[in-house]
């Protein structure tokens, strides 16, 4: 899942992407409007986490932006102006969602991935394929009724592939919705946290690998 957090305040900003990496999300940042709409023409993201008193672009303006956009993401206001008139202001603007300042943690986390689901092109919230389950919002997995210890990128990895099944995802994309964009593209970091999730989902062999394409669920591995 990928999060772009769109707040000024930067203290706050790097805690509540901390909070969501810690989650296995992959979360970009920036510090004002103008930003935040760069990088929105550069990177498809599932949840925006949108301030509303921002430099360069207010929020309020940049909400409208992103509703008008095709294949917009949801947009889950977080900001101090928490009264009821400001929350109906909000949801006017075009916000799926509006949490006030300040705020439990936890119920951020739910609440964004209450908006992913919410997605037009979201899927069920249990993902199915070749003898796994996985459940994104309660963070379990299994395969075969096997429950899974994955840490958190390796969890990230199989939901990405999961999503995918049964195409192909490239090491580039499952950089880009796993990690963010601080991630060195020129790492390995792909190839090795794959290889962790293999073992871990031992025999036979689910995730193939095809050379010049990328990695992907078999839809029925060979026993």
């Amino acid at each position: 899942m990928r999060i772009l957090v769109v707040e000024d305040a930067r203290a706050l900003a790097e805690v509540v992407a901390e909070g969501l990496r810690d989650q296995g999300m992959a979360v970009d940042l920036a510090y004002d409007g103008l930003a935040a709409a760069a990088k929105l023409d550069l990177t498809p993201y599932d949840v925006v986490v949108l301030d509303r008193d921002l430099p360069g672009i207010h929020g309020d303006t940049l909400c409208r932006m992103i509703t008008e956009r095709d294949d917009r993401p949801m947009v889950l206001m977080l900001t101090a102006a928490g009264t009821p008139g400001d929350r109906v202001s909000g949801l006017t603007l075009g916000a799926d969602d509006y949490l006030a300042k300040p705020f439990h943690f936890p119920e951020l986390i739910l609440r964004v991935h209450a908006l992913a689901r919410r997605r037009p092109a979201a899927r069920p919230r249990t993902l199915r394929a070749a003898g796994l389950e996985l459940d994104p919002v309660r963070r379990t997995s299994s395969r075969d009724g096997r429950p899974l210890a994955l840490s958190v990128k390796e969890f990230a990895v199989l939901e990405a592939l999961l999503r995918a099944s049964p195409g192909f995802l490239s090491a580039e994309e499952l950089l880009e919705q796993v990690w963010d964009e601080n991630a060195d593209p020129f790492t390995n970091t792909v190839t090795v946290t794959v290889g962790r999730l293999r073992r871990k989902l031992g025999a036979p062999p689910v995730i193939t690998t095809t050379t010049g394409v990328g990695y992907r669920i078999a839809a029925d591995p060979a026993r």
